[in-house]
């Protein structure tokens, strides 16, 4: 399949040019391949030279991705940063990014497919909005705060970890995947009782204390994997496009 035909469809499917997002997301296209052509697609949550090499050596043309190559900000192009752009256009990998537009996104979102895949029946709502577009998901449930955990692990395939702060029957789930830990106090706000998120601050615990909220941790890499993935997998059910998931997490 051509490049920019993929390249196009992707766009207006995560509507890339209308989402707003931090100034180093840089969503969309950040590097074509020499070919302009895809035969196999790498899903993965960071673009980083591991992955990289990692999707070369698994014959792959282009590499989906939440962090991009420009996450970690603006920065010369020498050492690994370098080796890691020039292997690339070297093996014909093209990589392509979808920060915030897949995280919130309703059918593809990290944070709606984690919702999803904690209680499927549950009807969630977008919500806590980005510069306007909610990066969330809530909804109204009433499952026992252990129970919960263990879906959550179940989820993130992992163990977690939780600030039991707030109720032990939980009816108000908000999450934001990734490191939004320092929103609690807005959860709160917000009326909800039990927060899941990646990452947070030290002081998110102890806020969480303070308020009486639960927070529950998974990771942020952990809580990220679900977006890219299934965005993968629709591009091999629309185009017939085999795909592999690189997983190299971060521990954190």
């Amino acid at each position: 399949m051509k490049l920019a035909d993929l390249t196009t469809h992707l766009n207006d499917l995560l509507q890339i040019s209308t989402v707003p997002d931090y100034p180093q997301a840089l969503n969309g296209l950040q590097l074509q391949n020499a070919k302009g052509e895809v035969t196999k697609i790498a899903a993965a949550v960071d673009a980083h030279l591991p992955v990289v090499k990692a999707a070369i050596a698994q014959g792959c043309d282009l590499l989906l991705v939440h962090h991009g190559i420009f996450w970690s900000g603006l920065q010369p192009i020498t050492g690994a940063t370098f080796e890691k752009i020039k292997l690339a256009m070297e093996n014909n990998l093209a990589i392509y990014s979808a920060h915030l537009p897949l995280d919130g996104h309703l059918e593809l979102g990290n944070s709606m497919l984690l919702g999803r895949a904690i209680e499927p029946d549950a009807a969630w709502e977008p919500f806590f909005p980005y510069k306007g577009f909610n990066i969330g998901v809530r909804a109204t449930v009433e499952i026992p705060r252990t129970e919960l955990v263990q879906r959550f692990e179940k989820a993130i395939e992992g163990k977690s970890h939780i600030c039991a702060a707030g109720p032990e029957m939980v009816r108000q789930i908000g999450i934001v995947t990734g490191g939004a830990g320092d929103s609690v106090a807005a959860m709160k706000a917000q009326g909800i009782d039990t927060f899941l998120t990646g990452e947070g601050p030290h002081w998110s615990y102890t806020l969480a204390e303070e308020l009486g909220v639960n927070l529950l941790y998974g990771g942020h890499y952990a809580t990220e994997t679900f977006g890219v993935a299934a965005l993968a997998e629709r591009l091999n059910n629309t185009f017939g496009l085999p795909w592999e998931f690189i997983d190299h997490p971060t521990g954190l």
